[in-house]
């Protein structure tokens, strides 16, 4: 009977019955309360923040699994940075199981919300924002998971980031949907990752919408299986302001959905429209590289089925104004830059619009460009299975 009972409280102690709920108000020392209750938090709890700003000079750290962290909205629970000392991220999180939910984070010095290492990780209604526009001293990402497995970002508003607004890299199993990311350089963000869905998103206003791509030099390469569908990309018209130097300095304002060198990617069933250099664009990696194992070209790229818009009109290109003449004042909303063999490389393009080929063979300077019309006919492979995340993680945003 004695150890019936032990086992009994010992199967009671593992259940979510038994989990605290750490209560944190806003107000004065905010800091060292909400960092506090990080600290203190055990595998299970959720740390609850009240409605209010949370004043704080610092970045917050969390290490420990199977928490959550959640406010009362987003926006009713606002973490300001603005007073942030340091040049860090708002809030890094290392560990696995864990759900951001409910709450905002505006200001950052760095980042907004980064993860690292963090498996079965859950950004659900959550608003990252720097309220003084676009500017080259912001943060880099808003929403910045890196290096992790099984990734859900559901419900996530990002304004103003000077990298990426939502942003997922050397990862892979992703899902990203129901967002929106306006006024970044970047909207939505698919680096160096495998198996990813980005669906049901708006990406509006800024410098490029959905970027798809791999970067040589990166402890994971090989990024691919991702599936871009049933997004609104339109009116991508901000400015770049990326700090020089920067990857995402190069991308050209009024960009809709970018592929680059990656591998298996269906762009289908999106409306694109308001792009002023391209609904879709479909390029090389143009830098030089030494990694042996990095592969520049892109690889079984599939558009079907979108609805295209006004695009083309104002490209941001070399002999712009030709193009647009030879063109009856817009270049076609489709553009690839003509390195390597279409049909080898599997690139397709059924929509029912014209492709602008710009001849350049991979790492040749725009300069150089042969545009004209081509037809992108090749056989893209198999397309990737949908993304299935734990049922867990789909809970957690019900």
């Amino acid at each position: 009977m004695i150890r019936i009972a032990m086992l009994c409280a010992a199967v009671l102690a593992a259940t979510p019955a038994f989990a605290r709920t750490i209560t944190v108000a806003a107000g004065s020392g905010a800091q060292e309360r909400l960092q506090g209750a990080l600290l203190d938090a055990k595998p299970g709890d959720v740390v609850a923040m009240g409605e209010g700003r949370f004043d704080l000079t610092d970045g917050l750290s969390l290490d420990v699994p199977r928490v959550t962290l959640r406010g009362a909205g987003r926006d009713k629970t606002i973490l300001s940075f603005k007073g942030q000392l340091g040049a860090g991220e708002g809030l890094l999180v290392t560990s696995n199981d864990v759900v951001l939910r409910g709450f905002a984070v505006e200001d950052t010095r760095g980042d907004g919300i980064k993860s690292k290492g963090a498996n079965r990780i859950v950004y659900t209604d959550l608003r990252v924002e720097w309220t003084g526009g676009p500017k080259e001293t912001n943060g880099a990402y808003g929403v910045y998971p890196v290096s992790s497995a099984q990734v859900l970002i559901d419900g996530v508003i990002v304004k103003g980031a000077s990298d990426a607004g939502i942003y997922v890299g050397q990862s892979e199993q992703i899902i990203v949907r129901n967002s929106m990311a306006s006024g970044n350089v970047a909207g939505i963000e698919i680096e160096n990752s495998r198996h990813a869905d980005v669906f049901h998103n708006m990406a509006t206003h800024n410098t490029g919408g959905i970027l798809v791509f791999d970067l040589p030099n990166l402890p994971r390469l090989g990024g691919g299986d991702v599936r871009v569908f049933e997004n609104n990309v339109t009116d991508n018209d901000q400015e770049n302001f990326a700090p020089k130097g920067n990857i995402v300095a190069t991308v050209r304002r009024g960009t809709g959905v970018l592929v680059m060198a990656n591998d298996n990617v269906r762009v289908t069933r999106n409306n694109l429209s308001g792009n002023a250099t391209a609904n879709v664009m479909i390029v090389s990696y143009r830098n030089g590289f030494t990694d042996p194992k990095y592969n520049p070209l892109p690889r079984g790229v599939s558009v079907s089925d979108n609805n295209h818009g006004r695009a083309g009109y104002d490209p941001q290109l070399p002999a712009a104004d030709m193009l647009k003449a030879a063109f009856g004042g817009s270049i076609p909303p489709v553009l690839w830059d003509g390195a390597g063999d279409a049909k080898a490389l599997g690139l397709s393009v059924t929509d029912p619009v014209k492709v602008l080929g710009m001849g350049l063979a991979q790492g040749a300077p725009m300069e150089s460009a042969h545009p004209g019309l081509v037809v992108l006919n090749g056989t893209p492979p198999a397309a990737p299975a949908p993304v299935v995340l734990p049922a867990s993680m789909e809970a957690a945003v019900k």
